[in-house]
């Protein structure tokens, strides 16, 4: 993550990222370049109706944008290819799985996904992620949340606005194996591909994406998913294709083994990690609760 003391030196950084001009930034906010110059130069802040613009426009969450958008403004950490920030140092990492596995505390900022909007976050998400070639559809997802609703969330922020998400798609063994042998990819996975776990003795299921746009938001998803697992008393297998650079972490306290990675897309995408599939199960899981609950 780089320290961000300032609006302007984001939005500079933000281009970078996005590969616009000013010229381009002006149009998506319909005023004049000489407005993008002055905010980035830090001559003047953005009026509030423009925070609100930038969260649409920038995909960087509000609290990056409020924090940094005020005359006295409240440095703030920034990754923009995992679209996560942080306050200090100190918190920068993602947390300790041994404090998510007993954590009790809900959040009303958490629900089910359903509506359209929730959709279109959650797809802009997954266009940032270098492996996704093509996301998947708004059906697919819709159809996993009526079948798995449990760890199919969204979070917000205390302003409303998009923090996070957990996708999972359940799906047959069977199905699993083809994309552990690279015959399939998630990319082909459709509605009718979908099972009712319920049904199903070894159930897979598959982490489409999970992220949280800070620590906080994402040790609620976190436990979403843990509580869920730690209830599923059956057999199952926990997989999860990702090539987010502060994952390895997590999944390697968590017990999860890497299955393959792939170093050659790696390098055609410029990916800071490469991106690998996840495995785990129900075996693995409870051992590692029985080692760190406490």
């Amino acid at each position: 993550m780089k320290k961000y003391s300032s609006i302007g030196a984001l939005l500079i950084d933000f281009r970078e990222f996005s590969k616009i001009s000013q010229a381009d930034l002006a149009s998506k906010f319909d005023v004049d370049i000489r407005t993008i110059i002055r905010w980035e130069k830090n001559e003047t802040l953005l009026k509030p109706d423009k925070e609100e613009e930038m969260v649409d426009i920038t995909f960087i969450p509000y609290q990056v944008i409020r924090n940094l958008n005020a005359p006295v403004s409240i440095p703030t950490y920034y990754d923009f290819n995992v679209r996560r920030y942080s306050l200090s140092n100190i918190s920068k990492e993602l947390p300790d799985p041994n404090w998510i596995i007993d954590i009790h505390t809900e959040t009303n900022r958490l629900r089910t996904i359903k509506y359209n909007s929730d959709l279109e976050e959650i797809l802009r998400y997954s266009k940032l992620q270098q492996h996704v070639i093509k996301p998947i559809s708004k059906e697919v997802i819709l159809k996993a949340t009526e079948l798995l609703p449990e760890i199919n969330q969204i979070i917000f922020d205390t302003s409303g606005y998009y923090s996070g998400h957990l996708v999972f798609l359940p799906i047959s063994k069977r199905l699993y194996n083809k994309i552990r042998k690279r015959t399939v990819t998630e990319n082909d996975i459709t509605v009718n591909d979908l099972i009712d776990y319920r049904k199903y003795k070894n159930p897979v299921f598959y982490s489409y994406n999970m992220s949280g746009d800070c620590n906080e938001n994402f040790f609620y998803l976190a436990a979403c998913l843990i509580h869920f697992l730690k209830k599923f008393k059956r057999d199952y297998t926990y997989a999860s294709y990702t090539s987010r650079n502060d994952s390895y972490h997590i999944n390697a306290l968590l017990g999860v083994f890497i299955v393959w990675e792939d170093k050659v897309l790696q390098k055609e995408i410029h990916s800071l990690a490469p991106p690998r599939l996840y495995e785990s199960n129900h075996a693995i899981f409870q051992n590692f609760l029985n080692k760190h609950l406490i």
